[in-house]
Parts: C-alpha cells; sequence; structure tokens
C-alpha cells in the first residue's frame, strides 16, 4: 500500500510540472490567453496532476508489478556485474550527450530534441550491454589461482552455484507464529538462513489479536509474543517484509507468490496450506510433519502405561494420550475412566494428520493368552488319549 502511494505521488507531482510546462500550449490552440483564471501556471499545474493522478490508480498495479519483476532479475545478477553495468550505462549517456551538444543550437525540433533522445537511449543501451559482458568480470575477477594439479572434476564442484538447493529465506505465515513451536526448533539450531514475516502476516496477527472473540484475542497474542520472542532473542537473524501483492486477497495466496519471488520456504503447520503449496512449485516445511518423524516407532505388542481420560467413539472403548499427543484408543477403556492402566499394542495407523494407536488392556490379553494355553493343553491331552492303545477286558 505505501509502495502505491509513492507511485501516485511521483504521478501527481511529474504531472504538476508537465501540465505548467505544456498546458499552455494546449490553451494557445484553444484560443484561451494566458494569465486568465483558466490558464495561469497553478491552474495549470493542478490539471496536470489530477490528470496524472487519475492515470497512476489504472496503472499502479502494472507499474508495481513490473518494478517487483525488475527487482527480481537484479538480486539474481552478481554485484559485480550490476557494478559494470551501471557504469557502462553512465559512459554510454556521456557519450551520447556529448555529441548532442552539436544539435542543441539548431533551429529543428527533430534536431535539437529528437536525435539527442536517440543517441541516448542507442548509446546508453549499447553501454549497458557491454557493461554487463562476461569478459569484465574474468579481468577483475580477484580469486586466488587454482593449482595446476587440480583435476577438473574439483573444479566443477567449485563453480556449481551453492544456491542450487539453498533457500535463504524462511517465510514464517499466520499459523505457525500462533503455534509457538518455531520458537523451540529455532533454540535448537536445526534452521539456518533468516527468518522473513510479511507485513500482511503481521497484519492479520493485530487483526486476530483485537478480535472480539476472546479464543482468537490469545491467539493473536500469543503469535505476537513469540515473534517479539524471536526477535529480542536473536537465536536467528529476522526480517520483516514490506512487499504486498495488491491484486491478491487471500494470505495464503500472497505467501505462495512471495516464496516464488525471492525463493523462499514456507514454514507452516496448515494441512490445508500445506496440500495447496505442492502444487504451486514452492518448498514447504511443515512442523506437524517434523513432529510425526520425532515420535517414538510404536509397534503392535509393545507395552504401553496410559490414562484413560475420557470414553471413545465405539461401545466400551476408551480414550487416552501419550505425552507427545499421540492418541491411544483402548478398547474396553470405558471400565477404566481415569485410570492408569497397561495396555499392549494391538495395531498404530500413521495419517497426514497424525498416529492413531489402538490397544487393548494387559490382563485382558493374559487372560485371552492364558484361556488359549488351556484350551491348548486340553485338546493335547484329548488327543494323547485318543492315540493310547486299547486293552482287552477280561
Amino acid at each position: 500500500m505505501r509502495r502505491k502511494r509513492i507511485v501516485e505521488l511521483v504521478f501527481a507531482l511529474a504531472g504538476a510540472g508537465i501540465g505548467a510546462s505544456y498546458f499552455p500550449l494546449i490553451w494557445l490552440l484553444l484560443q484561451v490567453r494566458y494569465g486568465t483564471l483558466l490558464n495561469n501556471v497553478i491552474t495549470n499545474a493542478i490539471i496536470g496532476a489530477i490528470i496524472f493522478y487519475i492515470i497512476s490508480l489504472l496503472s499502479g498495479n502494472y507499474i508495481l508489478k513490473g518494478m517487483d519483476q525488475i527487482e527480481a532479475q537484479l538480486t539474481k545478477q552478481s554485484p559485480l556485474k550490476l557494478l559494470f553495468s551501471t557504469i557502462g550505462l553512465i559512459v554510454g549517456l556521456v557519450v551520447a550527450i556529448l555529441i548532442s551538444t552539436v544539435f542543441f543550437r539548431a533551429q529543428s525540433f527533430f534536431l535539437h530534441t529528437i536525435i539527442p533522445i536517440i543517441l541516448m537511449l542507442v548509446f546508453g543501451y549499447f553501454g549497458f550491454r557491454i557493461g554487463n559482458g562476461q569478459s569484465w568480470s574474468r579481468i577483475f575477477n580477484f580469486r586466488g589461482r587454482r593449482s595446476e594439479t587440480t583435476s577438473k572434476s574439483d573444479d566443477k564442484i567449485i563453480d556449481k552455484p551453492i544456491d542450487k538447493n539453498y533457500h535463504h529465506y524462511k517465510i514464517l505465515d499466520t499459523n505457525i507464529l500462533i503455534d509457538g513451536r518455531i520458537y523451540d526448533i529455532v533454540k535448537t539450531g536445526f534452521i539456518e538462513g533468516t527468518l522473513l514475516v510479511p507485513n500482511f502476516v503481521l497484519y492479520e496477527l493485530q487483526y486476530i489479536a483485537d478480535s472480539s472473540d476472546s479464543v482468537k484475542r490469545v491467539r493473536g497474542r500469543r503469535g505476537l509474543d513469540i515473534l517479539n520472542k524471536l526477535r529480542e532473542d536473536k537465536l536467528i537473524p529476522i526480517e520483516m517484509s514490506e512487499k504486498d501483492y495488491e491484486d491478491i486477497d487471500e494470505v495464503d495466496s500472497k505467501l505462495i507468490q512471495l516464496a516464488k519471488d525471492i525463493n523462499g520456504v514456507i514454514i507452516t503447520n496448515d494441512y490445508n496450506l500445506n496440500k495447496v503449496i505442492q502444487f504451486q512449485n514452492v518448498k514447504v516445511f511443515n512442523i506437524n510433519a517434523l513432529a510425526n518423524a520425532l515420535r517414538q516407532k510404536i509397534l503392535p505388542g509393545d507395552k504401553l502405561n496410559v490414562m484413560v481420560v475420557k470414553n471413545g467413539t465405539e461401545r466400551q472403548q476408551g480414550v487416552a494420550y501419550l505425552d507427545d499427543g499421540t492418541m491411544v484408543v483402548v478398547e474396553e477403556g470405558r471400565y477404566f475412566f481415569n485410570q492408569h492402566i497397561d495396555v499392549i499394542v494391538t495395531s498404530a495407523i500413521q495419517t497426514d494428520a497424525g498416529k492413531m494407536i489402538f490397544a487393548r488392556p494387559e490382563h485382558s490379553t493374559k487372560n485371552i493368552s492364558d484361556d488359549n494355553e488351556k484350551d491348548d493343553g486340553k485338546s493335547s491331552e484329548d488327543q494323547k488319549d485318543q492315540n493310547q492303545p486299547k486293552t482287552n477286558q477280561k
């Protein structure tokens, strides 16, 4: 929004200057004398400013989009190339001005105005292209020479761009700040680069913190507290981005577009956003997937001690939770409400939303095993009796 205001202000100032300079010629064609209420410096400047302000309202978004594209292209260039390109452009413009001095005293409008403009465009373009050439960067390449014994394979490894699979900016969305676990992950040092918080995410966080709903208000304030802790503790570099997209309404879509523009990674715990990003060719770090990967592997037959805290959806089921939040569905667990019991895992299901474990009380499995052993013993004794030879009774 601030950038758009600046563009509108620049257009208005340019329109005021053009109106004050060239509108008298138009009034002269319309036979309006200079110095009247309609034809004077102030009126012409105001009319020009209004006209150009309206033009900026119609074309402001396209201008900002073009500026973003130019900025994205410039950020991809090396500083050395940009330096020599700028020097080449300046040299080309200076040469064009020196040549144009011959035409400045000419009486023809074409010679004293059009020809210098054409010369500036041509010489400026060629100066920029020459400065952008590869030869200059090679001449002023101050890196030390490699030894002759270095193999060609080593040269390929050194010359390979190190940022192909490296994403410097890690973009935080609203949900990850409200969640709060990003602070603990940053403390471990597993995240490198720079955390980036866009202004539109901060505005959404402030909107939630100012909500009339008490639950939303607490969540929003928690997100702001986490952001302040990240900035105060200085565990990792964190920056704010003023880039906004006026033509995009949803915050998630803005995040995806920002990640594309700066080659960044979105850190989130939003399940739906994670699914959408997969189709947008954007890298995403999902801390829920990280948490699931770090949970202990529980296999059928493992023994757990849990506390049944509520009833399950099916009859006689109870629900318990492990320390990491994994839900355990206990068969016949309804009879052990608010009790710590030992259970034996029967199966485990892994889903995108998390892991679900099914178990039975240990005493129940013991009874079943004892009954099975008894049944097996009886069947073996019966079989033994049947196999004994019959004796003739006298």
